[in-house]
């Protein structure tokens, strides 16, 4: 869904109701601190979720317990009450690919493949992460999907650090991607992140002469988010105006994690195995 009128808002969440920032900004020591807490309560929230999920919950039960769990934890959800939004996860099952809204309705089956992203806003900054779970058992190409975006976003974050170009990152995750004969999403792209959820630049997972071929620098903070498809890399959005699928109805899966750019490498700010 075009947010804004230029690619930095072709991003695959929604964002909250605050007043854009231009230009990329680079996060102070203190700043960058706040952010360890940010994606920590959201490093957190996903690794619970992962945990508890089963067939029968529905996706507003996941929501729910995600909003109650980001407010216990002094946050505030990002997602929630963007233009109507009304969710603190966007939850999108099987052949939906970003901004489903979680729903009472939408129960979670065997075999489905989840996809959960959620933020947490913690004293003026964002956390931001997502997650592709695959419910009971799912079938072989399900879990090589699964798999293969997860491999995605690392051949992407190993590319990071000062110095580097973002069109490195983005070779990197789209020869992995193609290599594996799946297909990159190119409608939604990963972005910076910080005191808005999306901010420049535009961190794409495919190789591009659309945007300029920004040079890295340490104190950077980048949400690095790869979407691939089974089948065709186009999608479309249903008439809620958010969520979109795939336009051959094939699986989609995603994963992503908000990135600290330092002086010798990165920083996985929401990492999972740390909390």
């Amino acid at each position: 869904m075009n947010i804004f009128s230029n690619l930095l808002s072709q991003t695959a969440k929604p964002t909250p109701p605050q007043k854009q920032r231009r230009g990329i900004e680079i996060k102070s020591p203190r700043e960058i601190e706040i952010m360890r807490q940010s994606a920590k309560i959201v490093a957190t929230v996903l690794k619970e979720i992962s945990e508890l999920v089963k067939p029968g919950m529905t996706t507003a039960d996941l929501d729910a317990y995600a909003e109650k769990r980001i407010r216990e934890m002094g946050a505030t959800p990002s997602f929630k009450g963007y233009h109507g939004f009304t969710g603190s996860i966007c939850s999108s099952i099987n052949n939906e690919v970003v901004h489903g809204i979680p729903s009472p309705k939408k129960v979670i089956r065997t075999g489905d493949v989840l996809k959960v992203d959620t933020g947490a806003y913690y004293q003026g900054f964002h956390g931001d992460s997502c997650i592709t779970i695959a419910v009971g058992e799912v079938t072989p190409d399900a879990a090589k999907l699964i798999r293969v975006a997860e491999e995605a976003l690392y051949k992407g974050i190993e590319q990071v650090k000062a110095g580097v170009y973002l069109l490195d990152l983005a070779g990197a995750i789209e020869d992995h991607v193609k290599a594996n004969g799946f297909s990159v999403v190119e409608e939604f792209t990963g972005h910076g992140v910080g005191r808005n959820l999306h901010e420049e630049p535009s961190v794409f997972n495919f190789r591009t002469r659309e945007m300029p071929n920004v040079k890295l620098r340490a104190g950077m903070t980048l949400a690095i988010e790869p979407i691939l498809n089974a089948g065709s890399r186009h999608t479309r959005t249903l008439s809620d105006r958010w969520t979109a699928v795939t336009v051959d109805n094939s699986l989609s899966a995603q994963f992503e994690h908000t990135v600290l750019v330092t002086e010798t490498g990165y920083e996985i700010l929401t990492d999972r195995s740390k909390v």
